[in-house]
């Protein structure tokens, strides 16, 4: 294998961040008092948060904003009088008892460790994020986590990628591959920062962006093979 730094996105690429927003969700509004009929609050939250999310990769907003801001309108629009800040204290809270793991992750990690060093590259909240990997036992397989907060950049930026490598203890270009299921973060970061890209696609959704990855992937056991047929390609 030609790779010995090993670029992580976090959710829904190691973590299945999914299923802990959707639990973590559901605690919160249950510690608020609203314990049924929460389905169509979640979708609307989802999708505000989404929104929310890509202007902050684009630095219309900030992440204290973001954490807050997501709360207010999907409480807003669902006519409800519920304090958006303490949701968000719950939510963030609760994030980090909620973890699920993408089938593979921890073996990936390991068997990633033991070849070179594996590093989380992530735009989530750096003292969540830090909880929840410590929370998955894929904590000791990994080196650094680099997160936009402590940066100050986002994905796809690439300060945000200079950032990052230089927490690694070796750092070459050609060395080093990206592995995340986001075309428009990950995959278009790596094509910008010149490093290779390992497109994880469990849904295998076509390719419609701009982004280029190396190689694609759909469940994570197909990762060390997909990296290791990289050396003659």
């Amino acid at each position: 294998m030609k790779h010995t730094l090993f670029l992580f996105d976090l959710d829904d690429t190691l973590l299945d961040f999914k299923a802990s927003e959707q639990r973590s969700f559901a605690l919160t509004l249950g510690e608020l008092g609203m314990k049924d009929d929460i389905d169509a609050l979640f979708a609307d939250y989802q999708a505000i948060n989404l929104a929310l999310w890509r202007s902050f990769e684009t630095g219309a907003v900030s992440k204290d904003f973001l954490k807050v801001e997501r709360f207010r309108k999907a409480f807003a629009q669902h006519g409800l009088e519920l304090d958006p800040e303490e949701a968000s204290r719950l939510y963030l809270e609760s994030l980090s008892n909620t973890v699920v793991l993408i089938d593979g992750a921890v073996r990936l990690c390991a068997t990633l460790a033991a070849i070179g060093e594996v590093g989380i590259i992530t735009n989530g909240v750096e003292q969540i994020q830090k909880r929840r990997i410590a929370s998955s036992g894929l904590g000791d397989y990994i080196s650094f986590i680099a997160t936009s907060e402590a940066c100050g950049h986002a994905k796809p930026d690439s300060r945000f990628f200079q950032y990052t490598t230089a927490m690694a203890r070796a750092f070459a270009s050609h060395e080093t591959i990206i592995v995340g299921d986001r075309l428009d973060a990950d995959i278009l970061g790596a094509n910008h920062f010149g490093i290779e890209s390992c497109w994880f696609n469990p849904d295998r959704l076509a390719n419609a962006s701009a982004a280029v990855p190396t190689c694609e992937v759909h469940t994570l056991h197909d990762v060390v093979p997909a990296l290791r047929s990289l050396v003659s390609a």
